[in-house]
This record gives structure tokens, C-alpha cells and sequence, in this order.
């Protein structure tokens, strides 16, 4: 911490950036002097609640307990952690911290999203399992504005590039230029295209990447983000989203992880890469050379977990109403409580390839949830199986998983899946009274300022015939 501080004080930049997480992963922040940084990084600061009362939209919920016009929304207590520290490569490396909330008596909020995440991860340690996880997504890059997003209302996008060009070595080098970041310290003069920046200046910000490609579809992109233990992960997952948003504007490029942008094209994922480990021996817990597919005992459970609690906590990997129209039969995205070895259509893919590789894919999550609450969920609903010792009953799905559905299809839409969650004892044993009565009063909002909304489905459908 002494190191870190002693940057900062040194650092010729005079602000700081500071962001926490709201309920649908929108990272919120602000600048902060030096001054009043360093004054504070070792106690709190407030930071106003109204984030947890409202959606991504900044309208303020009707239906919340935890803050609205009922507690005159105060500051929250916020508390700096100094093991984000990073330099935002495209700011002129200006510091940049995440925080985590506090509730009046100092403990961790239980509403707050990394520190539901944190919770999950200390009951992994104190079992004796590490958890290392990491996310992939996929995304459209537009060559819009904001401004020109609001004039053309949403409607007849420009893609950076047309056409359906999945792993295209072609498309990703168009040339939509940009300076070059040579160094955390120079830019280089020269034009560099968007799709090596986010590569370079992601590294240089800490989010390392496995991988990025171009995906099947106009201006599409996918990368997956290098491994790690949990918590650091979902970090990286989290300032990835934002960070992707920002260098794109500096390309003039609209990114949206939503995850359906149109019905005719495919949606957008953000599958959660996971596994156990004992750190002390450096052994991956879910890879066993003895069993027939290499699948442990325990990885067994973990996935029996996870099928046996998904459909109570769908609303964590599935968070918006968008996120049901990816989940239908043939979009490469799955619908039923299936799992198989390696195979793209089940809910679980399980991939025991290798004794450091083997791990498993939660293939339900798109890239619009939350990171802190994908990752929370996929991590506890794997711990129940582990500590109720679930067996894998379900078989292994041969073929197409939309077709197997003798254990059950998963919620059609957000309001079938917030319900069930709700009423769910395993959804409160798994997070807790507080955390569940928050999230899914959200969620019923989220559903309430849909359903009430006329579309242009059903002006084209009813207007003239009916």
C-alpha cells in the first residue's frame, strides 16, 4: 500500500478517478483531487446511495426499500481498494481506483455487487478451494455518436464493417484510425487501427486478453479476457466493458454489449470461464487423468450445482429484458438445463482438456450482466452442489442441447425469472434475504417500465388491421 501511495503523491497527474458498480454492472464515478484522495484512501468517503435506486437509465425506483425519497437519498460510506490501482492509458495514465460500500455499522453492504462477490469467494477459500475464473464477450461497434444514436433514434445503425465476417483477418484490419500508445509514457505519431488499440491499451490498463476477433455478424468483435483468481477477474471483466466504450469513442464508434441488437442477427455473449483450485499445490480440482472424460468428482458436483440452481437465479446471468431475446433455440445460445463435453448448444460446456486447462463454461450468461453478479452466481450455485454433494444426474446431452429438455428449460423471459428467483429459498440461502429482496425489486422495475411501453412491433401489427 506504502508503494501505491507513494505513486500517487508523485504522480504528475493532479486528479484521481474513482468508480464503484451499480446493480446492472454501469460503472458510476467521479474525479477527485489528489488532495482529497490521499486524505481518504485510508478511511471513506461518501458516495450518494441514489445509485442503488435507480436503473441505467437514472430513473428512480417506485418499489425500493434500501434508498429513495423515503431516506432523502444520503451519501453511502465508500471505501477505496488500493489493489485496483491503475493508470488509464487514453487519460494520460490518470490513477484510477474501484471502491467497494460500507453500511452504517462498516461492514460490507450486502447490496453491493463486488461485495456480494467478495462474500461468495471467502466461503470458496475457507473450503479450500481457489477460485480462478475469466469472461469472454462478444459486441457491435457502430460508426456512431452519441449524438447521432439519439438523431436517428436507435434506428438504421452504420456497423463499422458490413457483412458476416466471423474471424476475419481481413475486417479487423480496417483502417479506423487512431494515435498509438507506444508506452504508458509516449504516444507514438502514427495511425493505428481500433482493433490494435483496444488490444494494446487493455493491456496497458491491466486487462490482459487471451484472444480477439472478429465475430460472425456486421462490426462484431469478441475478445476473451486472460484468466485469473476471481475477484481480479471480475474487475477486469467490469472495467472492460467501460474501457472498450471509451476507446471506441475515441474512434468515433458506438459499442453496445447488449444482448440482442437485432432479432435477424446473432446475439451476444458473455460466457464465464471457471475452476477450482488448491493454490498451495497448484492442482486444478476439476481435471481427474483417472475418470473416463477427465471430469472430477467434484467438478461433477460443481455442475450439478449449477443446473440445479439456475433457474432460481437466472436474473444474475440474464439481467434485462433484452437478455431473453438471446435466449432462444438456434441464436447459439442455450435454453435448456443441459450440459455436454465440448459442445456449444447446452448450458454447460465442460472442457476437461488438460490438468491446467480443465475447467468449465457457463454458456447462459450474455454480455450484458453484471460481471460481480455473474461470476457470484455461477461460484455459489457450484458450491451448493459441492457442499450438498450433488451427483450429475442430468446425462450428458449428445447432439443438439435446444432439443433435450427432459430436465427442465430455462425462464422465457425476465419477468418468469425474477418471480422465481424471489420466491426462491435456495436464491436466499445462496445470497442472502437483503441482497435478493433488492435485486429482484430492480428487476420487477426493469419489467414494469417495459411492459408499459408501446413498441414498434405492435404499431406495425395492430395499428391499421385491428
Amino acid at each position: 500500500m506504502k508503494n501505491i501511495f507513494d505513486t500517487i503523491k508523485k504522480h504528475p497527474s493532479e486528479k484521481i478517478k474513482l468508480a464503484v458498480t451499480d446493480i446492472d454492472g454501469v460503472l458510476r464515478g467521479k474525479y477527485m483531487s489528489k488532495e482529497k484522495f490521499l486524505s481518504t484512501i485510508e478511511s471513506d468517503f461518501g458516495f450518494c446511495d441514489v445509485v442503488f435506486g435507480w436503473d441505467s437509465a437514472d430513473v428512480a425506483y417506485d418499489n425500493g426499500t434500501y434508498t429513495g425519497w423515503h431516506t432523502g437519498y444520503p451519501d453511502a460510506k465508500a471505501v477505496v481498494d488500493i489493489n485496483t490501482f491503475r493508470q488509464i492509458p487514453w487519460e494520460n495514465n490518470v490513477p484510477f481506483f474501484l471502491a467497494d460500500f460500507r453500511d452504517n455499522k462498516n461492514n460490507a453492504l450486502e447490496i453491493c455487487p463486488r461485495s456480494l462477490l467478495k462474500k461468495i469467494t471467502k466461503q470458496a477459500l475457507d473450503a479450500g478451494y481457489t477460485p480462478f475464473f475469466s469472461q469472454e464477450f462478444e459486441w457491435f461497434n457502430f460508426q456512431e455518436t452519441p449524438q447521432s444514436l439519439q438523431s436517428k433514434k436507435f434506428n438504421d445503425l452504420n456497423p463499422i464493417t458490413p457483412g458476416m465476417f466471423g474471424y476475419s483477418v481481413l475486417r479487423s484490419s480496417y483502417p479506423i484510425l487512431e494515435l498509438e500508445v507506444k508506452s504508458k509514457d509516449e504516444i507514438k505519431k502514427t495511425p493505428k487501427t481500433f482493433f490494435n488499440n483496444l488490444f494494446d491499451w487493455l493491456s496497458l490498463y491491466n486487462i490482459p486478453l487471451e484472444g480477439l476477433h472478429t465475430e460472425t455478424g456486421p462490426g462484431v468483435y469478441e475478445a476473451a479476457i486472460q484468466y485469473a483468481e476471481i475477484l481480479e477477474s471480475a474487475d477486469r471483466a467490469v472495467l472492460f466493458k467501460t474501457a472498450v466504450k471509451e476507446i471506441a469513442y475515441r474512434h468515433g464508434i458506438i459499442a453496445t454489449f447488449m444482448a440482442k441488437f437485432n432479432e435477424n442477427l446473432p446475439g451476444c455473449s458473455g460466457h464465464v470461464h471457471q475452476s477450482l483450485w488448491d493454490k498451495a499445490k497448484k492442482k486444478n480440482l476439476f481435471y481427474d487423468e483417472k475418470d473416463k472424460q477427465k471430469i472430477s468428482s467434484l467438478m461433477k458436483s460443481y455442475m450439478a450445482g449449477q443446473l440445479h440452481c439456475l433457474p432460481y437465479i437466472l436474473p444474475m446471468l440474464a439481467p434485462t429484458i433484452n437478455s431473453y431475446k438471446r435466449l432462444v433455440e438456434g441464436a447459439w445460445a442455450p435454453t435448456t438445463l443441459t450440459w455436454a463435453v465440448d459442445n456449444r448448444t447446452t448450458a454447460l460446456r465442460a472442457l476437461p482438456m488438460g490438468s491446467k486447462s480443465a475447467r468449465l463454461e457457463t454458456r447462459v450468461v450474455g454480455s450484458d450482466t453484471n460481471p460481480y453478479l455473474a461470476m457470484a452466481a455461477c461460484l455459489a450455485s457450484g458450491l451448493y452442489g459441492i457442499k450438498n454433494n450433488l451427483k450429475l444426474e442430468a446425462t450428458e446431452t449428445i447432439g443438439n442441447g435446444y432439443r433435450d429438455i427432459k430436465n427442465g428449460i430455462l425462464p422465457g423471459n425476465l419477468k418468469e425469472a425474477t418471480l422465481a428467483m424471489k420466491n426462491s429459498k435456495i436464491a436466499r440461502e445462496l445470497f442472502g434475504e437483503t441482497f435478493v429482496n433488492h435485486f429482484t425489486q430492480s428487476r420487477e422495475w426493469e419489467w414494469k417500465q417495459f411492459a408499459k411501453v408501446v413498441t414498434d412491433w405492435e404499431l406495425k401489427r395492430y395499428m391499421e388491421i385491428i
